[in-house]
């Protein structure tokens, strides 16, 4: 996909009959090939709700990122990355009407918050083991619906998550996977994370497009 003076690439899924799509916000050196990701992206379309899975970085930047492991942390750069891919699927005919939800992990958490604080009409927002503190001052701006979801092993991230938290203004809620460590490879972990995410998802995207819908009626 192209916007402006830059190509990301991307992994798109629209199932027949989408009522919603998810953006996917990758942080700390992933990409549009994560295997946790990609897998709540397939959960997610079996509840008939699209997914864009893609690159914040240029090949030319991850290029650079392998070597300083810099850019991965640049929450602006990112959240303006996201941006872009949003205002992309927002002129994508097929996808236009389609309400929007962003699934940040890691650093990608606090981009997809960021985003959330400027892009109106957001209609929910899900972290996986993120980094919410770092999106700053925006999260006091989100009015997006935001469901945070840590592993009750992750101590650090989840002491991170409800400062975070307590920063929130709009609907949001702390979810903790008990036993499950940062990456959410424990047995059983994962799948928690995509019913989840899944139920926050379906709450609020389709909640959003049916109300669209019969303002339009």
């Amino acid at each position: 996909m192209s916007s402006g003076p830059f190509t990301l690439r991307g992994i798109l899924r629209v199932p027949e009959g989408a009522r919603g799509i998810v953006l996917f916000a990758h942080g700390s050196g992933s990409g549009r090939f994560s295997p946790r990701n990609s897998f709540v992206a397939e959960e997610l379309a079996k509840a008939g709700l699209a997914s864009c899975l893609f690159d914040l970085l240029t090949a030319a930047e991850e290029e650079i990122d392998a070597v300083t492991a810099g850019l991965r942390f640049d929450i602006p750069l990112l959240t303006d990355r996201l941006v872009a891919v949003t205002e992309w699927t927002r002129a994508h005919t097929e996808l236009a009407a389609l309400p929007i939800g962003y699934f940040g992990a890691s650093t990608g958490a606090a981009a997809a918050l960021a985003a959330a604080a400027r892009v109106p009409d957001i209609a929910a927002v899900v972290s996986r083991g993120g980094r919410p503190d770092l999106a700053g001052a925006a999260l006091a701006q989100v009015r997006a619906p935001t469901l945070l979801i840590v592993g009750g092993e992750d101590r650090e991230v989840l002491s991170l998550n409800r400062i975070a938290l307590a920063q929130l203004v709009c609907e949001a809620r702390l979810e903790i996977v008990p036993r499950a460590t940062h990456l959410f490879v424990e047995p059983g972990t994962l799948e928690q994370v995509a019913s989840l995410a899944g139920g926050w998802f379906a709450q609020h995207l389709v909640f959003q497009g049916r109300e669209a819908r019969r303002a339009h009626q």
